[in-house]
């Protein structure tokens, strides 16, 4: 009840500046008033533990330290109260009517400063209890200074120029401050309205935060808290909690840093990668926060895109944003933030690929491509990324993988290429020709069976000073092997070359003999350095320019295979034959290769040479 006859004040006009600002532009989301008054409340509360400390006595002392939020949907109001350090008369004429304690003439003047300086927390100006008026037909605040010396009062606006204050009995410390929704506005005395908005921006508050008398902040600030303190299942229940998940994480990454930023950060690889499912593009979710509170729940630029699978929390205490608290605006302590926790997470990846391998293939299995990507990619974080990469190869065994570096310490002293092969699968590199002539001299070869893997390795092109080269290119050299018998002579094979090239014709560029051949009578290599079999196939698939181009490949025989001795001698017996032998065997090396589109005229072929047997 009011003991004196209430005051009407007018606001000064810069408030009334700031008013319609806040009102009309500075936020884009109504909802925001709710996280800037429960800051509020949190800041007081704070403020009260700091002077219970230095004073002995304090109003209402015996007060739980708590929010309280109320909603009545039938009188359209919503309620936020808490139990902190109060206001005077005098403060409340100071903070909320007047330009003198609330920064607002600072806010105001950075404003006018245009954006590249408006890189102030918005905190530092207190304009936040502002936003209640987006919302607000009116606002009440009720509040009790924490002396105990001082009445309670009540002050009250429509946010239309003036406001009142006046002497009310029965407060307790503290401030209540009542909202009167606007009739546009009667979603936010709805309480699974406000608890959506609770649970998504103060969900982490230190205080307890109560909704209808229900707690609604549960799940603590674990960034916070040291490793050492905090249990497995706190962990498991803060990751389900903030990245609405069901299933335990499969990685989890808790760290602070001081240098070159100080920031608290705890990261959660999921068990799956859902773009791995088919479902839509990651986006990001490691979510920004300052003093408990969510500034963004997907920040951009804050991490690589390849890291876009990650769930989490990144927090700094002092982050410079934008007016409103909604996103950052200094661009460097964004690429600090990025470096710092990049550097960090591969860091760990690297340290579970050693001491954990197990661990980190299933991982790799389930997020190698965002690494991949990464690796190709990211050219700033390019060396630790490829040293992360793991694949098959010739000397692993089914399904086991190895590491780029393991390759290159069973390199012999000869060899000075990391060998590549790529293919839909294990059977159908082992049981092409590209692998014979590496397999004959011991050289170990790469298997690679993702569409990506060779935009990777052209991006990547070499690891620890060893070029990363396509086994299946045509300018591979490889070391002479001793000659079995049984081959063509070389005049012969020379005739052979020159008869393939003339009947082949524009289908090839060059016809030789192979040195890489052991098993198989012919492979191609296509011509074109820049674009392999596999992009060819890529472009096509892409509709992309040149993928239907006319194809021309190199064709590499084995002068001693049965087929191409048999080939020699009926060239000049039966060279018509011996032509749709020629073609057909070209075709042969074309599927081999991935590259023959068109099989209507080897069909034909086919049959001609059935005919004749």
């Amino acid at each position: 009840m009011s003991t004196a006859t209430p005051q009407k004040f007018e606001f000064q006009a810069e408030i009334k500046q700031l008013l319609d600002i806040v009102i009309h532009s500075l936020y884009t989301e109504k909802e925001i008033f709710v996280r800037e008054l429960i800051s509020n409340a949190s800041d007081a509360l704070e403020k009260l533990r700091h002077t219970q400390l230095t004073e002995k006595e304090i109003f209402d002392d015996t007060l739980v330290s708590e929010i309280n939020v109320t909603t009545d949907d039938t009188a359209k109001t919503i309620t936020i109260q808490d139990f902190g350090i109060g206001m005077s008369r005098a403060e409340l004429t100071e903070n909320l009517g007047t330009i003198a304690h609330s920064g607002s003439k600072a806010f105001l003047k950075a404003l006018g400063e245009g954006a590249a300086k408006n890189a102030n927390l918005i905190g530092q100006f207190g304009v936040g209890f502002y936003a209640a008026f987006m919302v607000a037909k009116s606002v009440k605040v009720y509040s009790h200074s924490w002396r105990t010396g001082e009445p309670g009062h009540v002050w009250s606006s429509d946010g239309s120029g003036t406001y009142e204050i006046e002497e009310s009995e029965g407060q307790r410390r503290g401030a209540k401050i009542v909202i009167e929704l606007k009739d546009d506005c009667g979603d936010f005395a709805q309480e699974w309205k406000v608890k959506e908005i609770l649970t998504r921006y103060s969900a982490f508050v230190s205080f307890p935060i109560n909704l209808n008398g229900k707690r609604i902040n549960t799940v603590q600030a674990l960034w916070l808290r040291g490793k050492n303190e905090i249990k497995e299942e706190e962990y498991t229940e803060f990751y389900k909690f903030q990245a609405h998940a069901f299933e335990e994480p499969r990685l989890r990454l808790h760290f602070s840093a001081d240098a070159p930023i100080a920031i608290n950060a705890l990261l959660f690889v999921p068990k799956e990668n859902t773009e791995k499912l088919g479902l839509s593009r990651l986006e990001p979710a490691v979510s920004l926060y300052c003093r408990k509170v969510l500034i963004d729940a997907k920040p951009k630029d804050v991490l690589p895109e390849w890291l876009r699978f990650l769930k989490g929390v990144v927090e700094r205490e002092d982050m410079p944003l934008n007016f409103s608290r909604e996103t950052m605006q200094d661009k460097s302590l964004v690429e600090k933030l990025n470096k710092v926790i990049t550097k960090r997470f591969l860091k760990f990846l690297d340290e579970e690929s050693r001491n954990r391998a197990d661990a980190y293939a299933e991982f790799y299995q389930e997020f190698g491509h965002f690494i991949k990507e990464g690796a190709a990619l990211d050219y700033t974080h390019k060396d630790q990324l490829t040293k992360l990469l793991r694949f098959e190869s010739s000397l692993t065994e089914k399904g086991k993988t190895t590491a780029l570096a393991d390759y290159v310490t069973r390199m012999g002293g000869e060899q000075k290429e990391i060998f590549y092969l790529v293919g839909p699968n294990r059977a159908s590199i082992e049981s092409g020709p590209y692998l014979e002539g590496f397999k004959a001299r011991n050289l170990e070869v790469i298997f690679c069976y993702e569409a990506v893997d060779e935009y990777v390795m052209n991006n990547v092109r070499e690891f620890d000073g060893k070029k990363l080269t396509a086994a299946d290119h045509a300018d591979v050299k490889l070391a002479d092997l001793p000659k079995p018998d049984g081959a063509l002579s070389e005049d012969d094979t020379k005739k052979l070359t020159t008869w393939l090239k003339d009947n082949l014709g524009e289908r090839v560029a060059e016809v030789k003999p192979s040195d890489r051949l052991v098993d198989s009578p012919v492979l191609a290599l296509n011509a074109d350095k820049f674009t392999s079999p596999h992009m060819r196939r890529m472009m096509k698939a892409m509709n992309k320019d040149g993928a239907d181009s006319p194809l021309r490949v190199n064709l590499e025989f084995n002068p001693r295979h049965a087929v191409i001795k048999r080939l020699f001698e009926t060239h000049t017996t039966n060279p018509d034959r011996a032509k749709l032998v020629a073609e057909q065997l070209l075709d042969n090396a074309l599927i081999g290769a991935g590259l023959l589109d068109d099989v209507t005229s080897m069909v034909t072929r086919l049959n001609k040479l059935l005919e004749s047997v």
